[in-house]
Order: C-alpha cells, then structure tokens, then sequence
C-alpha cells in the first residue's frame, strides 16, 4: 500500500486551508484598523483624523516601522528575535549624518550652502546601510556560530549601539544635515501626492515579500524556524542562513535610519526607543508565530498600521503618547497568548 500517495494529495489541500486561514486572520486585522479609525474619528475633533493631510502622516509614520517589521518578520520566522533595532537605528542615522554634514561643509553651520550635496547624499546613504549591516552581522555571528541565545545578544547590542552613539555625538542631536534632502526625498511626493518615502517602504517591502513567499531564501527560513535539525539535515547551512537573517535586519535598520534623517533633517539620539516593541508587535499581530515557522508578509503590513494609528489617535485626541506603548504592549501580549492557545490545539490534534 502506497502510504505516500495520499499524504502527497493531502498537502495542496493542507496549504490551500493554510491559505485561506491567513486570509480570514487578515481580514480580522483589516477589520481591527477600521475600527480604530472610526473610534478615533469619533473621539477627535471633526476633519482632524479624516483628512487626506493626517492619512499621509499616518502613512510616513507607518513607512518606517513597516521596513523594520518586514525584516523582523524574517527573523522571527526563523524563531529569532532582535531587541536593537532602534539604537541601530540611531547609531546608523548618526554616522550618516555626521560625515554627510562633514562632506557638505554643513557642520558647524546648518544654514551654510552646502557643497559636494550629490556626494554627501551618497556618502549618508552607503554609511547608514554598512553601519547597519555591521550591527547585523555582530548579532547573527554571535547568535549562530557563538550559540549565544538572540534575545540575550540584542539586548545586549541594543545598549551598545546606542551607548556608541551617545559618545560619537556627546548625547546631543546631529543638526546640520542638508535641508535639500529634506525637501526631495523626505516631504517630496511622487506625482504630488505619493510622499517618497512610503514609495520607498512599499519597494523595500514589495521586494522582502516575494524574497520570502518565493524563493529558497524564504523556504529555508521558514525551514529553520519550523525544525532547525531537519533544516540542517535537508542541507541548509543553519548558521549562514541564521547569521544572514540578522544581517539582512541591520541594513534595514540602516535604510530607516537615512529615512529618518530624510524626514526629520536631524539625527535624534532620544528618537526610535521603542522601534523594537512597534515592529515585533505588527509582526505578531499580523500572524507571525514567536515560536518560528509560521508567518506571512501580508499580516505584517496591515498590523504595522496598528501602532501608527494608535500614535496618531493618541497624539489627536491630546492624551499623552506614552499611551500608546501601554496599549501596543498589551496588544502584543493577547496576540502572543493567542498564537501559543492555537499551538496548544494543534499539538493536541
């Protein structure tokens, strides 16, 4: 008897209710943004939250952490976690902006005509990316040829980094930095109505979710994340593959940083504290499991609204933002219990 056969017809039946599961969970999630939205259309002041003015704000605040939480969406795939992403963040804004303000000749004088702006954009650029990628690869050798758990490694280079950034800058912001790369890409709009940086989150994105949902890349990371011993035994370089993952989150962490730097004209040192709570959250809420092996780009995106929306709500109604870590946090609690409830059904089946 061909015991194989049937298991083999059973698995595109499997991956089309795994399918239609994520759907219906994301049609939840869509369901939970809209109503946010009419809750604090309710609570705020008539054409406050229902303008086509908050909605691009609510868009640039979302562009940001949904580029980090498209790449924690990777790591915790593969049951990882990275707690540093906002000191990387600040360390990569900070360096970018220190040498771009040095080539720009902006540096002791932010109102100075800067020169050299084409090269000192350049320089911003390839800076924050290679100082994010060096956090990256500092947490992934530790965590996959070290053995160190990640939790402990990104806690500890969540401290570092910023601690490094603090000293560069004397724990004071960077000014200087050219306001024409504010005016371009950071307050710039495609065809006027587009701002530029959520055209380059929605690239940035667009790309990680066909890198995840189709290529080898993202079927090895779901691999390890579901049994890591399988993975290796099935021929998956566990640790490169592992170590490549953090990598790939600290340049993301790098593009953010040159974004905010875009949209802001300064490198802030007390900014991004909680980017590790707003990402890991949007990635959990959207259906990522913590455990590892289950996840898809679609939830990550529509939850990363969530604490957008609950900043801006907050900010409107004039009650004080740190609420907004209170209400994040407890999200991220339920929708942890929720996803180790529905492990312990399927354990159980």
């Amino acid at each position: 008897m061909n015991v194989a056969a049937p298991q083999a017809e059973r698995l595109p039946r499997v991956r089309q209710l795994g399918w239609r599961i994520g759907q219906y969970e994301n049609a939840l999630l869509v369901a939970l943004v809209i109503a946010l939205g009419l809750a604090f259309t309710l609570a705020t002041p008539s054409g406050t939250f229902l303008s086509g003015t908050n909605f691009k704000n609510i868009a640039l605040d979302t562009s940001e952490i949904l580029v980090l939480s498209a790449g924690m969406t990777f790591v915790i795939i593969a049951a990882g976690l990275d707690l540093s992403i906002g000191s990387v963040v600040v360390f990569s804004s900070v360096c970018a902006a220190e040498l771009m303000t040095q080539v720009a000749g902006t540096a002791s004088n932010a109102l100075a005509t800067p020169q050299n702006l084409g090269l000192a954009i350049a320089v911003g650029v390839v800076v924050a990316i290679a100082s994010g990628a060096v956090w990256g690869g500092v947490n992934g050798y530790i965590t996959a040829y070290r053995g160190v758990p990640a939790f402990v490694v990104t806690l500890g280079t969540l401290g570092i980094a910023l601690g490094f950034a603090q000293v560069i800058t004397g724990g004071l912001n960077v000014p200087g930095v050219p306001v024409q790369l504010q005016t371009s890409l950071g307050s710039g709009e495609a065809f006027g109505v587009i701002p530029w940086l959520v055209v380059v989150a929605a690239v940035v994105v667009g790309v990680l979710w066909v890198v995840l949902a189709q290529t080898r890349y993202g079927l090895r990371t779901y691999a390890i994340g579901a049994n890591a011993e399988a993975a290796r035994r099935a021929g998956v370089n566990v640790r490169r593959h592992t170590a490549s993952l953090y990598v790939l989150m600290g340049v993301l962490a790098g593009v953010v940083g040159f974004m905010d730097l875009a949209r802001f004209d300064t490198a802030s040192i007390a900014a991004h504290t909680q980017d590790n709570l707003s990402a890991i959250a949007a990635v959990v809420i959207g259906g990522t499991s913590l455990f590892g092996g289950k996840g898809r780009m679609s939830g990550t995106i529509i939850g990363a609204f969530i604490p957008a929306i609950l900043r801006n709500g907050f900010i409107l109604m004039d009650v004080q933002p740190f609420w907004q870590n209170v209400a994040v946090g407890t999200v991220l609690i339920i929708a942890v219990y929720i996803d180790q409830v529905r492990r312990r059904r399927q354990l159980l089946v």
